[in-house]
């Protein structure tokens, strides 16, 4: 397995966070991204996950309710990865794959545009 500390994963993910255009990052409402060392025991190869209510799906009923979760899990990432570069790549997809689910786009559209 590829070694990285927490921190510098957690800098890589900062950094992919950055590449997000402006445009996109200002459209973001109530969302949080986190960095975990290990998935859910159900899912260990899990990568990232979002825990909230897309944009999409908001209406007048949301205010008040805590934020959208983001999660990005370094342990598996690190353990499908054979090199550093590797790991950027494949954290920016897990950002850009998650942030996606925020904004209400579903796996099956996300998988066709090479987000998978």
């Amino acid at each position: 397995m590829l070694e990285m500390t927490r921190e510098e994963f957690e800098e890589l993910v900062a950094e992919a966070l950055d590449r997000i255009p402006p445009e996109l990052t200002r459209l973001m409402d109530n969302v949080a991204v986190f960095v975990e060392d290990e998935p859910p025991t159900d899912d260990p190869e899990l990568l990232g996950l979002y825990e909230g209510t897309p944009l999409t799906e908001r209406g007048e009923w949301y205010a008040g309710v805590l934020p959208d979760r983001i999660t990005i899990y370094r342990g598996p990432t690190l353990r499908m990865c054979e090199s550093r570069e590797e790991v950027v790549e494949e954290t920016e997809v897990t950002v850009v794959h998650e942030i996606a689910h925020h904004f209400g786009i579903d796996d099956a559209r996300l998988h066709a545009l090479g987000y998978g």
